[in-house]
């Protein structure tokens, strides 16, 4: 049963009164715009469209292959009629092609369980228009598609076009009978663009979609299925994006051959796709967002740091204290700022850091946190990851050979956190330098030869090999390489020492007040943690001359230490104090790097070496919020200036202080 032409006539007469209401001025543009190659998309809301006639929407759920090429030829006409308007008197309007060029493109379903889903649908879905939510895995290689030929009989010479069968995976089965309406009966045919080149082409590429892990029930194996793209929605998403896609839900099968079992596959063709990760960006930067932000620094002024810490008791809270780690993971998650010198090279901005610490001493919960709040992120254990499936695996596909993305090409533009780092095998291991250093990753395999972005901070957790041993240099302790150790920014050693004040305050934290219920009001929820970090990822934080004075002596300094770890004092060092110095001042919501944000930085530089030379050996782990954050400032910056000889830097920070 399909649509009868009263039925049809009245789909186009409502679909022609909604376009000329809320897209005129698009459909306008894109004539101007058009050349008669590109293929153009109009956005239709359904439930505004479904809300001007409810009889659409019950058409649209019952033929949707009918129903979209109605619109389809709807939008041609109205775009046909405007250009003809605008068209000056004696000249032609851009007529030929742009039947196919133009595609109504349909968004903002309602939310039911009929229509959206978060799961992959199943055989009873079929020749339904869904949406559906997932995280893709896997695109193929652009193709070119054939899809329609025009063949001639070879008896009455009547020309007629065939299109090809998509349940065929498009193969196109000779016609059968002449369809020349005079009565011919012959059943000889000749295909008109076998010699010559294909007439009519487009677009073509299959991509793999997932079911996103977090909205699965318990023990669930993620499922997935292929979704097929044409046109202008090619190559509209890449590896690890999370997106919604419109479409309807097909059945294909392989050509019969006799004596084989036909096997038939579930793909979803795309009317249109939404990439989720864009749109979460975009949408958290909105203006009243931002001014709830600069609020909350306008209150804090005359105390920054104040403010601060009270961001940092947000982050991670079901971990007591911790203050140094917690301010280090939040610079990390912040990030400097990319430079790209007058040669063209770049010079990273995001920082990488590494917790070592016993068992039980909460590494796991800050990487766990921390993928949580940043928009894309992969968290991986490293026991079972190899160098294909950390960088980029090679796979095939049918006859050929395509690259698959890992974890570090995956969380492109946001954060990758390796758990269990030291069980990584010692080969698969070197892999990660190129990524971490040069912020992209070689690849030569199956005969392709690329190179893929992975500009990624990197946030990894390892245990001590056997007891920690303070006297022995790092690189000992946790049995990794120094070209790796130096790659790090932030090196923190989280030691479990036998300190019974400590164990008390955590065990009444554990049982007695799982939260504290006086903190617990002021504390940001995760979703305005998220919103923060997203904003301040937008500031480019500039270095003053007093910060580089400081970041530059302390250096020095570091070089000539006699105690000084050789894994860590290398030229890096200096490169990743500016970016912990331009991260702490994105999290101040600054545009300035000042002597406070230099002084920080070294701060947590000095818990990262082994025994600081200014500040003396410090376990991270049993730092406290402090009661007085500005009078700790106050001494810490005594300390740090007096040991680096900058009297006068010291007397103008005190100066400002005090006033």
């Amino acid at each position: 049963m399909s649509i009868r032409s009263e039925q049809e006539a009245l789909i186009g007469w409502v679909f022609e009164a909604y376009l000329m209401e809320h897209h005129h001025g698009d459909i306008l543009q894109l004539i101007e715009n058009t050349s008669e190659e590109t293929h153009h998309a109009v956005v239709v809301n359904a439930m505004t469209l479904f809300e001007a006639n409810m009889e659409v929407g019950d058409f649209f759920n019952a033929y949707p292959h009918d129903v979209l090429s109605i619109f389809d030829k709807v939008l041609y006409k109205i775009a046909m009629e405007l250009s003809q308007r605008a068209s000056p008197r004696g000249q032609k309007p851009k007529e030929l092609r742009m039947r196919h060029t133009l595609h109504a493109r349909i968004t903002g379903l309602p939310v039911c369980p009929e229509l959206t889903r978060n799961t992959i649908p199943r055989c009873r879905d079929v020749g339904h228009f869904l949406s559906v939510t997932g995280t893709v895995i896997r695109t193929s290689v652009t193709k070119v598609l054939e899809y329609m030929r025009d063949y001639m009989c070879a008896k009455c010479r009547h020309v007629f076009t065939m299109e090809a069968d998509f349940d065929q995976f498009y193969t196109f089965s000779p016609p059968v009978a002449c369809p020349n309406p005079s009565g011919c009966t012959s059943s000889k045919f000749s295909c008109l663009s076998g010699v010559s080149e294909p007439a009519a082409c487009r677009d073509y590429q299959e991509i793999k979609i997932q079911e996103q892990v977090q909205r699965l029930s318990v023990g669930s194996i993620p499922r997935s299925m292929m979704v097929i793209l044409e046109d202008d929605l090619v190559d509209s998403c890449k590896s690890g994006d999370d997106v919604t896609i419109y479409g309807v839900m097909c059945q294909r099968w392989k050509p019969f051959y006799d004596g084989t079992r036909c096997e038939v596959e579930l793909v979803l063709k795309a009317n249109n796709i939404e990439v989720n990760n864009q749109q979460a960006g975009t949408s958290l930067l909105m203006k009243d967002v931002q001014q709830e932000f600069e609020d909350f620094w306008e209150s804090y002024k005359h105390d920054p740091i104040a403010g601060r810490n009270q961001i940092l008791l947000s982050l991670c809270p079901q971990v007591f204290g911790m203050y140094v780690i917690k301010l280090a993971v939040a610079m990390v998650l912040a990030g400097g700022v990319q430079r790209i010198d007058t040669s063209g090279s770049k010079i990273r901005g995001e920082c990488h850091m590494l917790l070592v610490g016993d068992p039980g001493t909460g590494k796991s919960q800050f990487l766990k946190y921390a993928a949580k709040i940043m928009p894309r992120s992969v968290l991986t254990a490293g026991i079972g990851s190899t160098s294909a499936g950390l960088t980029v695996a090679a796979v095939k596909d049918g006859g050929d050979w395509h690259l698959e993305a890992g974890a570090l090409v995956l969380s492109d533009g946001g954060l990758c956190c390796i758990d269990e780092f030291n069980s990584i095998k010692e080969h698969d291991r070197i892999s990660i330098h190129e990524a971490m250093e040069q912020q992209s990753i070689s690849v030569a395999k199956a005969g392709m030869v690329c190179k893929l972005n992975t500009r990624c901070t990197i946030l990894a957790a390892t245990n001590p090999k056997g007891q920690y041993n303070p006297n022995e240099p790092l690189s000992v302790n946790v049995a990794l390489a120094s070209p790796l150790l130096s790659r790090f920014d932030l090196v923190l050693c989280l030691l479990d020492t036998r300190n019974t004040d400590w164990d008390r305050v955590i065990s009444s934290f554990i049982l007695e007040d799982r939260v504290l219920p006086a903190d617990s009001t002021s504390l940001w929820s995760m979703e305005k943690m998220k919103a923060y970090f997203s904003v301040i990822r937008h500031l480019q934080p500039q270095l003053s001359d007093d910060a580089n004075n400081i970041l530059t002596r302390y250096y020095q300094l570091q070089r000539q230490s006699d105690s000084r770890s050789v894994a860590r004092t290398t030229i890096r060092m200096l490169e990743s104090l500016s970016r912990l110095a331009e991260a702490h001042a994105r999290l101040m919501y600054r545009e300035t790097v000042t002597v406070e944000d230099a002084i920080m930085a070294i701060s947590v530089m000095e818990c990262s070496m082994q025994g600081g030379a200014l500040l003396g050996s410090v376990n991270a782990l049993l730092t406290s919020f402090p009661d007085e954050p500005a009078q700790q400032y106050q001494t810490q910056c005594q300390v740090l200036l007096e040991g680096l000889n900058l009297p006068l830097l010291l007397q103008r920070e005190m100066d400002r202080l005090a006033g």
